[in-house]
């Protein structure tokens, strides 16, 4: 059971905050938000929060699938807000996903501007299929130029923001030192940024992170990816962002087993205003956007860090 929670903690999240925690009790583990690691500022009602522990909770249902554990999943809302799985005895699936938990992560690099196969794309659509969430995918230059457009709008704004930048550099590990104190965040490494000594953290940190750079820095990664992939629940609340989060998760352990990457873009869907826009030219302007993520082949970066389980467990 341990292990099982153990690959949970493997999942994409938001800023690597690792957002929960975990009970044990009998053949049910329950997955509960760590509202202490909420990002206010990007994440206002807790949307990125919800989506991660859908990504948790999606790992720690493949790792069982592949060990023939038979599960089932419930949302609890309310008060305690959880996802419970309760385990059984099934037949022994979802093998692949479950030997690319480890391999996955979210490669922030430029990628080789190759395009990926229909059959490819094929595998990650349907791998991403989850009841009460729609998967789109871009592939057309014209396409994701027009997504670059909006994700340079909102990144501009986000730049323009002091409580945003301060709420991202403090989740910014610039060293080893500090990545290994804390076991999340950021580490620069895993960014594509430098690692600089302690002396010289904050004073590099105002020189790589700008807005014109940043905005030409998503210009050449969006430009030399295959495609896009905007995920879309079918309404706007925590069970549907967990939805969101299983579908995603799936989609990205797909990639990793087809040997493809995958990086968010999620500016478009974090900033108001651009957001309603973004709607607008999906043609779903009664919908809300949940993720967007670029995908395409590049080499591997660092791995984040993970906290151990056993600080977890509740």
């Amino acid at each position: 059971m341990v292990e099982l929670a153990r690959f949970a903690t493997l999942a994409a999240n938001g800023h690597n905050t690792q957002p929960w925690k975990f009970r044990l009790d009998g053949a049910t583990v329950s997955i509960l938000p760590d509202l202490s690691r909420r990002t206010q500022v990007v994440d206002p009602d807790d949307h990125h929060l919800y989506v991660s522990l859908g990504c948790a909770a999606e790992n720690l249902l493949i790792a069982a699938n592949s060990t023939g554990r038979s599960t089932e999943l419930s949302f609890e809302d309310g008060p305690q807000t959880r996802i419970d799985i309760s385990l059984g005895n099934g037949p022994v699936r979802d093998v692949a996903l479950q030997q690319a938990i480890p391999l996955r992560q979210s490669t922030r690099s430029e990628y080789d501007g190759q395009p990926i196969s229909a059959s490819e794309i094929k595998q990650l659509k349907a791998a991403a299929q989850q009841e009460g969430v729609s998967v789109l995918i871009f592939t057309e230059a014209s396409d994701r130029d027009a997504i670059l457009d909006l994700v340079v709008e909102a990144n501009s704004a986000q730049m323009d923001d002091p409580a945003f930048v301060a709420e991202l550099r403090n989740w910014i590990r610039m060293t080893p030192k500090q990545a290994l104190e804390t076991q999340d965040g950021l580490f620069a490494a895993c960014t594509g940024n430098p690692v600089v000594p302690a002396w010289i953290a904050n004073p590099m940190f105002g020189m790589f992170f700008q807005k014109d750079s940043e905005n030409d820095k998503y210009r050449t990664q969006i430009r030399s990816s295959a495609g896009v992939a905007v995920f879309v629940g079918d309404a706007e609340d925590p069970e549907h962002w967990v939805k969101v989060g299983r579908s995603f998760q799936r989609f990205a352990l797909q990639s990793t087993a087809l040997g493809i990457r995958n990086a968010h873009i999620n500016q478009p869907i974090e900033v108001a205003g651009v957001r309603s826009e973004f709607s607008r030219w999906l043609g779903m302007t009664d919908a809300r956007p949940d993720l967007v993520v670029r995908f395409g082949r590049a080499p591997a970066l660092p791995m984040s860090l993970r906290r151990p389980v056993a600080d977890l467990m509740i």
